[in-house]
């Protein structure tokens, strides 16, 4: 064989060796990529799987979230098929108690940082609570508010219900009444703010001091009195997992709904001011 021959024989032969390196160097490249585009994909499907929530849910939360929380309660089961919300609504002072006391909950709702502050000094929160919505207060009257009140001074003279002073409405209350130089003796002091509003619907008293979420909602039976000193006495309202929920899954996909767009509307629609 020539000089000429052996010499281009021997280049076919490199071209040839150095294509099929390429090949295969592109092949293994590709099916590198096809596997690192694969990983994210399996990671959220991992994710969305344990995003699921199940089994029962406990919240403990302020008297005055009542109405809005039961619809968004019903909402999240709806969401989370499998889960079943129960709530125990009352004053956020004797709720807190009860959660340092050792009562089992999942979430805890509160009306006042003060309140919140019981249960997170005894380290029994998952985590920093977050306000989620804000509430002031309103003068509560009969239907046709027969004794024509008109702001806080008129409350001097007529009987009226407040909510004791360790609840955050009495607290709020007394901040309200302070602000406006008046002094109110009530004929009774209730221990949330349903019982003062009650009062009201029965008659037993001619008005009384409650939050103006609670107005709304009970708009057929009575009427309500907003008041200028009513800015100095808005309470936010925390909520938090708590440390030993028995089911710390679905306290915290609670808390995050609760947070979303959704509840945030509903709770906005029901008189309570986004923080």
């Amino acid at each position: 064989m020539s000089t000429v021959r052996r010499r281009t024989a021997v280049a076919t032969v490199a071209a040839l060796a150095l294509a099929a390196g390429l090949t295969a160097c592109s092949s293994s490249s590709s099916g590198s990529s096809s596997s690192t585009a694969a990983t994210p994909a399996a990671s959220a499907s991992a994710s969305a799987s344990s995003a699921k929530v199940s089994g029962a849910v406990t919240v403990f939360a302020a008297a005055s979230l009542k109405e809005t929380f039961t619809a968004l309660g019903k909402k999240f089961e709806a969401a989370n098929p499998g889960t079943k919300v129960t709530f125990n609504f009352g004053g956020s002072s004797a709720l807190a108690q009860s959660i340092v006391s050792g009562a089992p909950a999942d979430v805890f709702a509160a009306a006042s940082p003060a309140t919140m502050k019981t249960v997170t000094d005894a380290k029994a929160a998952a985590g920093d609570p977050k306000v989620f919505v804000r509430n002031t207060l309103e003068i509560a009257v009969p239907k046709g508010n027969p004794k024509h009140v008109a702001g806080l001074k008129d409350l001097t003279g007529i009987k009226v219900a407040l909510c004791a002073k360790e609840v955050p409405c009495g607290a709020a209350a007394l901040k309200a009444l302070q602000a406006a130089g008046v002094n109110v003796t009530p004929v009774t002091q209730e221990q949330d703010v349903k019982g003062a509003l009650t009062k009201v619907e029965l008659g037993e008293v001619d008005a009384s001091l409650v939050y103006r979420t609670d107005v709304q909602s009970d708009a057929a039976k009575i009427d309500g009195v907003d008041f200028p000193e009513a800015a100095k006495a808005v309470n936010d309202y925390p909520i938090a997992a708590l440390a030993k929920a028995p089911n710390a899954a679905a306290a915290a996909a609670f808390v995050a709904y609760i947070e979303s767009a959704e509840a945030q509307q509903a709770l906005t629609a029901a008189g309570f001011q986004a923080p």
